[in-house]
């Protein structure tokens, strides 16, 4: 597989991440926050929404082209939200979480998987008004490496990207870091990095096989398919996968916007049911689904081959990493990615808590603000998913507590 650098810019927020690129993602949408730039995005998606009355709104879906869309993605291909009474149109594909975030505010797309870190930041961040209605999937990240790093503390002098500040890939990579007596740090290219930091940089997930390859970083970590793409193209090997550090961990989860869910409910409801039956066929049919998103799929969802995408969504090696050690917790009887829908409370309280000893680039002190049983109430709107999952059977369908409880367990 090909890989070349996107030809948009990344996010970056150091004041030189060495990738020649610019802050302007990230401050534009930063920029949210202030009325200059929220008064016209917010009109025109108001203007779009207005446009359909009822739940004659077409579910427009934004995504990046990572196994984290595949609910989203099977849904539309499976033709599963048209078995729903609802419209559809192609989904959009964009390359930076920046790009993704900017067109659901301003309404160009309403139904998105976004990183559950960023949620919060959207909702409380930049104060805009929208929910978590579903997770996406479980695990389906690892923090990949050039082949001469054996372990955590060989990344000490060295540079490592992650997608988005406020990404689960952050809070779990500093959690190792801190673990290993290592502290992230954010250096200008050029400037030394002392053997205890490790220089944390943002790159769009479609970049970092080929930075890894160019020697430009010491690892990423991620979600898949680029993790088992490096592996493939013997780019680099993966040190350890995000679900074997907190377990059954949510990465993306849908997100729709207050306006939709308050104006057309059972158009929000039938957006859930559809997904929720899609995360059901894809765990019963993980070969299938890596072709139906594969680049020589009918809809050519992904530029991925279905060798890639099968070693994700299909593997049947996960036992191998097991026994070399890269998976340590081997009672946990997890799959390198799995998918179920109910968003769990003590997850996003847990989150909350996690971030706040993160280091994050910008304006952080709205997370001081928040608190997580709070945010578990009001961030997410589990109503929608509580039917979709009795609909197709209950809980115990995707392996579920019948009471939707469980605690949560981080290993580092």
């Amino acid at each position: 597989m090909d890989y070349k650098p996107a030809t948009r810019p990344h996010i970056c927020l150091s004041s030189d991440c060495g990738c020649g690129m610019t802050r302007r993602d990230f401050l534009r949408l930063s920029a949210l926050t202030g009325a200059g730039l929220a008064v016209p995005m917010l009109r025109a998606g108001d203007a779009m929404a207005q446009a359909a009355k009822g739940d004659d709104v077409p579910v427009r879906i934004g995504y990046l082209p990572i196994t984290d869309a595949t609910p989203l993605l099977v849904a539309h291909a499976r033709k599963l939200f048209e078995a729903e009474g609802l419209r559809t149109e192609a989904p959009r594909l964009f390359r930076s979480w920046a790009q993704i975030v900017e067109a659901f505010v301003s309404g160009q797309v309403n139904v998105i998987h976004l990183l559950s870190p960023t949620t919060l930041w959207v909702r409380y961040g930049t104060n805009f008004p929208a929910k978590v209605v579903a997770w996406n999937h479980m695990n389906g990240s690892a923090l990949t490496v050039a082949h001469d790093i054996n372990k955590v503390t060989d990344l000490g002098g060295k540079t490592v990207a992650i997608p988005f500040w406020y990404s689960i890939h952050n809070i779990l990579l500093q959690k190792l870091l801190v673990a290993n007596g290592l502290t992230a740090v954010t250096r200008p290219r050029g400037t030394s990095i002392a053997a205890n930091e490790v220089n944390l940089i943002v790159l769009p997930p479609a970049e970092m096989v080929s930075a890894l390859a160019g020697k430009g970083i010491a690892g990423f970590i991620v979600a898949d398919p680029f993790n088992a793409a490096a592996e493939i193209n013997k780019v680099g090997k993966v040190l350890r996968f995000s679900g074997d550090v907190w377990k059954d961990h949510a990465c993306c989860v849908t997100f729709l916007s207050e306006r939709d869910i308050a104006e057309r409910p059972q158009w929000a409801q039938r957006v859930t049911n559809a997904i929720v039956k899609a995360q059901l066929w894809t765990r019963g049919n993980q070969l299938e689904a890596a072709k139906l998103l594969a680049a020589n799929g009918d809809n050519r969802y992904t530029p991925h081959t279905v060798e890639v995408l099968a070693k994700v969504l299909s593997a049947t090696d996960y036992k191998i990493y097991e026994d070399s050690g890269v998976a340590r917790n081997k009672g946990w009887h997890q799959r390198r990615i799995d998918f179920q829908p109910y968003p769990f409370p003590s997850y996003t309280e847990e989150l909350v808590r996690s971030l706040l000893t993160t280091k994050v680039e910008g304006d952080a002190s709205f997370l001081a603000k928040l608190d997580p049983a709070f945010v578990a109430r009001d961030l997410v709107d589990d109503r929608f998913v509580r039917v979709a999952i009795d609909a197709v059977g209950g809980p115990q369908v995707f392996g579920l507590p019948a009471n939707l409880l469980r605690q949560e367990t981080i290993v580092v």
